[in-house]
């Protein structure tokens, strides 16, 4: 079992890679995985897509088709297209219900995954120290900052601890990317060294 330390660390870098990532883009990534299992809703998109290829196949045939000289072949062509259509919407409508049910479902298992456990885990363990500090080393009013709210004296909160470990994701995090672009814009010459 992991400690309460890299619990809670491995929780915030979590919570960091969503928020950066974006909850929309992992939403994005997730029902496209979904629509990959054997399901219903798999079956569903695959006839929509087949729906959506002819419709514009049809589209295409009736405007390559003359409505005046060949009026027969373009008016079936047209009923054809308007069926195809009629059938594309309704799966469209009945895709977009699903999509917003798992969206929906998702939103929810990622919040409870993150915030939601991080709420837990901060009242859970509130009088539960993370970590104790060595004796004499900090003053009592710096044991007392760190012990707060409810965490023994000489000691360091759940609530503390959920503050450094984000900050320093977040500083280590902006730290490495800038190193990254540093790194990035050092290897491109400038357009000096490239006439040189």
């Amino acid at each position: 079992m992991l400690s309460l330390i890299w619990t809670i660390l491995f929780l915030h870098v979590a919570i960091y890679l969503v928020n950066t990532i974006g909850a929309s883009t992992i939403d994005s990534l997730l029902w496209l995985l979904y629509l990959k299992l054997p399901t219903s809703t798999s079956k569903n998109a695959r006839e929509q897509s087949r729906l959506k290829r002819e419709a514009l196949q049809l589209k295409r045939d009736m405007n390559n088709t003359s409505s005046q000289d060949e009026f027969a072949k373009w008016a079936k062509l047209r009923r054809r297209h308007d069926k195809t259509m009629d059938e594309y919407e309704q799966m469209n409508k009945q895709l977009t219900a699903q999509k917003t049910s798992f969206d929906w479902s998702v939103k929810i298992a990622r919040w409870v995954s993150t915030n939601g456990l991080k709420m837990f885990l901060q009242f859970w363990y509130s009088k539960t120290p993370v970590f104790a500090l060595p004796e004499a080393w900090f003053p009592y009013y710096v044991q007392w900052i760190l012990s707060f709210p409810r965490a023994p004296l000489g000691s360091v909160s759940v609530h503390v601890w959920n503050s450094v470990c984000a900050t320093a994701i977040s500083v280590l995090a902006e730290l490495v990317t800038s190193m990254f672009l540093q790194k990035a814009g050092t290897a491109r010459p400038t357009p000096a060294q490239k006439t040189q």
